[in-house]
């Protein structure tokens, strides 16, 4: 280590003694355990170096250097044209590569069935469902209708309409309004949650839910997103005494057979970014939350 590398963190010093290499892989190399100084393994990005200390790193490939890499997968193909393709999500399956998650994601999947899609980001993902989220997504084929997609969404031109179970029998008026920022849950970085906009960083969300049938022991409702914050509808959900049932984040207990959260992306609608032509897909509930609704009796069938 040079002068100039003392007192620095280990993964900051490194970057600058081999800049050919991204720091991001480089903090990859060293939780590996593939960075040695003065003879000891640190395994710490945040360590502190001296001036002097020497040491050498074994370059191997990490989970995430090959994150992104084609994985032939079964993937149930709704749509396709020469601009857009609609995929119909299992339950369980994640979107994107993440720490946990390096393989095995959509975006592997997606490689696989098209070589165009390395030429994207994000192989042409353009908006994402939980991994227990089942249900529609549009993924672009070209960077222009990429774009075209992300415009639509942000624009709140794309309907985005999903199925869900919650706990507790459905009270009042029949169609809730719910407009509640969102955003980290200051007590569980780990979940999201209805904040307070002047005292902690977030969002605005709204969510329209209405009920579709309701039980003694909960109900089935259809909501149309009309922002898209991360766990919006699981948020909102539980913020209204219903969460949704399997999610155990938001404190929705597994009930009718069900373990994963109730939630299903049912219904896209949107007008086709390059033929101008309006588009709507329809998905029924996979079994086994058709399963569960059919359990509570709940019926579905006016979403």
């Amino acid at each position: 280590m040079d002068q100039a590398q003392h007192g620095q963190r280990l993964d900051r010093a490194l970057a600058a003694l081999v800049p050919e290499f991204s720091r991001s892989y480089l903090q990859q190399l060293i939780e590996a355990g593939a960075v040695e100084l003065q003879g000891r393994t640190l395994t710490k990005v945040s360590a502190t170096v001296r001036v002097g200390q020497s040491g050498h790193i074994e370059l191997r490939p990490t989970p995430q250097s090959q994150a992104f890499r084609p994985e032939a997968m079964e993937l149930v193909t709704v749509h396709e044209d020469e601009h857009l393709r609609i995929i119909d999500k299992p339950a369980g399956l994640v979107v994107h590569p993440a720490p946990g998650h390096w393989s095995g994601t959509l975006l592997n999947g997606l490689l696989a069935l098209d070589p165009k899609a390395v030429l994207l980001p994000r192989a042409g993902i353009v908006h994402r469902l939980d991994r227990d989220t089942s249900g529609l997504m549009v993924v672009a084929r070209t960077r222009a209708a990429m774009d075209a997609m992300v415009a639509l969404i942000a624009a709140r031109d794309v309907k985005r309409q999903y199925l869900a179970m919650g706990h507790k029998a459905w009270e009042g008026v029949a169609a809730r309004q719910v407009d509640a920022p969102i955003g980290r849950d200051p007590r569980n970085r780990l979940r999201m949650a209805v904040v307070d906009l002047e005292r902690h960083a977030g969002k605005t969300a709204r969510t329209l839910i209405e009920r579709l049938d309701s039980h003694t022991d909960g109900c089935a409702v259809r909501c149309t997103l009309e922002t898209g914050r991360t766990h919006q509808i699981r948020v909102h959900m539980a913020s209204i005494g219903h969460p949704l049932v399997g999610d155990a984040l938001y404190g929705g207990a597994p009930a009718a057979g069900l373990s994963r959260q109730a939630l299903h992306a049912f219904r896209l609608a949107f007008v086709h970014p390059v033929t101008q032509q309006a588009m709507e897909f329809r998905s029924p509930p996979p079994p086994d939350l058709a399963q569960a609704l059919q359990t509570w009796g709940l019926d579905y069938n006016r979403a």
